[in-house]
């Protein structure tokens, strides 16, 4: 059984940073792309940024500049740094990462539970 445990969302007021951790584990064979996504109320799911196994980033336009995302592959762990957060980035931070298991011919995406990060004017 694989598991996506994500951790370091809370309150924080504009202008303020937060730090978001994910970490897989269970019996993994291979990890691909890692990422995160967020869902505010009301509102669709929507990336926020994506790394490769190799380091290749991508990122929303609307958190350019202000987030970073990076992985430690020995650990099985994303990392999500933003600063000059805001209160449009309230929402709840999903961590996805489209792995394979030891079991599994192919990979397939799994995501974590979500964490809230509420940005306060």
């Amino acid at each position: 059984q694989v598991q996506l445990v994500e951790s370091g969302g809370g309150p924080v007021q504009a202008g303020g940073s937060l730090r978001l951790s994910c970490a897989a584990s269970g019996r993994i064979f291979s990890i691909n792309a890692m990422g995160w996504y967020r869902q505010a109320p009301g509102k669709q799911r929507e990336l926020v940024a994506t790394i490769t196994s190799d380091g290749s980033t991508n990122y929303a336009d609307s958190v350019k500049g202000r987030f970073t995302i990076s992985r430690d592959n020995a650990k099985k762990t994303v990392y999500l740094q933003m600063n000059s957060l805001q209160p449009e980035d309230t929402a709840v931070y999903y961590c996805n990462a489209d792995l394979r298991t030891v079991t599994q011919p192919r990979s397939s995406a799994y995501w974590g539970q979500g964490t809230q990060v509420t940005v306060s004017s």
